[in-house]
């Protein structure tokens, strides 16, 4: 089970975001410490919220369950609000910071192992760190168990030396961690209710417990500012390359690659410089993506080019081509060995295999069969002010320079569509479709044009 801390107002964010929801590498942070929970197959997933509580709860649904902390009287009131929902339970609980997005699965697992190994009623996560100033230190008796939380103000002068510290992060038996939140008291400074005092009572009981120290100490990282985000941002990224490049992706320059933590990218990819990979992007293997391909939500083929592009949920098929300066939008399909060149625009349209759109092109509202061709500044007009319409343009057909295809409108199997037309009725199957005023040349005239210009310019 878990308890995700989520109800503090996050004042020193300055912000209208209930702080718990600012993104980290695309995700809330809240939403990467529920997702790693739910990675180490958390049976009960209790968020406790404040501040915000609707937004929390309209982004995580039907996820986890929610308790409500009206009054933030301290993290262990918090964790007591969870009380009628998991307090007769029995097992294990993670309790956890909804601002801590950099926790990983296998340390939790870690701690887990270590609390099962030791039979512990309570194991905390810890960091050794260089500089401990300002954090609670753990104290540890003769067999290695911990024995106290002890807080900057209050170690003595061997206990300042104490390089172990706490993280924030607990894992309790369940039953006893709500027996003792019954016995903690108020009287503090803060008149508040602390989940560190749970611990003293736990050893004060004879019990058993445990500190699982972090491997990477960046884990521990909590976010309380706008600075703090951004480094947390920067600790994920690299993280997030690093686990790429393992995996058989070559990114030629990481520090300008911008990937997001739900994406996927398949072995011998190449990712160039300024590349943005966002929300649920998969993409395949054997591709080269960028320079500058800006791509969210969307599902890329294996063998596909991508440069200079902005792809939004689209769907790209093996051995295509996007770019230079394309733009693919919501519902643009497109088949295998597709070429989409600069300056052109897709939007809701599938296009089939071998298509070829290469230029200064719109297709949107649009069903494209094989083989077709557009030519250059060819466009589908779909929208008449208050509908959209379809075009359809059927297999081995040609679509010339500078056509207007009005939809609704279909072209037949193997129509050829003569460059400046604008077409406003169905092309029959391998017919020829001209729709265009007949050339009338005027001899002589264009001097004539060019005196009437000249003189209309000198009365200016």
């Amino acid at each position: 089970m878990g308890i995700v801390l989520a109800a503090g107002q996050g004042k020193r964010m300055k912000s209208k975001l209930y702080k718990v929801l600012h993104r980290v590498c695309g995700k809330p942070m809240v939403d990467h410490v529920v997702t790693a929970l739910e990675n180490i197959h958390a049976s009960r997933t209790v968020v406790v919220v404040g501040h915000g509580a609707e937004a929390v709860q309209a982004y995580l649904g039907d996820r986890v369950e929610y308790a409500l902390q009206e009054q933030q009287l301290g993290t262990g009131h918090a964790v007591l609000q969870a009380k009628d929902l998991l307090a007769a339970e029995d097992g294990l609980t993670i309790v956890i910071y909804g601002d801590t997005p950099l926790i990983s699965d296998s340390t939790l697992e870690g701690m887990i192992k270590l609390h099962q190994e030791k039979g512990a009623a309570a194991t905390l996560l810890t960091a050794v760190v260089d500089d401990p100033t300002g954090y609670g230190r753990i104290i540890r008796d003769e067999r290695g168990y911990v024995t106290q939380i002890v807080e900057q103000k209050d170690c003595n002068e061997a206990q300042r030396l104490v390089k172990e510290t706490n993280v924030g992060t607990y894992c309790f038996d369940n039953r006893k961690l709500f027996e003792a939140l019954a016995l903690v008291k108020n009287d503090n400074a803060q008149n508040e209710y602390y989940i560190t005092d749970v611990i003293g009572i736990l050893v004060g009981q004879g019990q058993i417990v445990e500190g699982y120290v972090l491997e990477d100490e960046a884990e521990s990282f909590g976010v309380n500012d706008r600075l703090q985000l951004s480094v947390a941002e920067q600790t994920m990224r690299e993280r997030i390359n690093r686990r790429h490049m393992l995996a058989g992706v070559t990114m030629i320059d990481p520090a300008s690659t911008y990937i997001e933590a739900d994406v996927q990218i398949g072995a011998d990819t190449i990712v160039l410089p300024g590349t943005v990979l966002r929300g649920k992007t998969v993409i395949g293997e054997d591709c080269v993506i960028g320079p500058q391909a800006d791509i969210t939500d969307s599902s890329i083929g294996s063998g596909v080019t991508i440069k200079h592009s902005v792809l939004q949920e689209a769907v790209v098929g093996d051995g295509s081509s996007v770019g230079p300066y394309a733009y693919l939008r919501p519902g643009a399909d497109l088949g295998q060995n597709v070429k989409i060149g600069d300056f052109v625009e897709i939007k809701n349209a599938k296009l089939a295999d071998d298509v070829k759109v290469s230029h200064l092109s719109y297709v949107g509202d649009a069903v494209i069969g094989r083989n077709v061709n557009f030519g250059c500044g060819a466009i589908t007009v779909n929208y008449d002010g208050f509908n959209k319409q379809l075009t359809e343009v059927e297999e081995d057909a040609f679509i010339g320079s500078n056509v207007n295809l009005i939809a609704p409108v279909k072209i037949g199997k193997g129509a050829y569509v003569v460059a400046g037309s604008t077409i406003t009725h169905e092309v029959g199957d391998g017919d020829v479709a001209i729709a265009r005023e007949r050339q009338v040349n005027k001899h002589g005239y264009a001097d004539k044009l060019r005196t009437k210009f000249a003189a209309k310019k000198a009365k200016k």
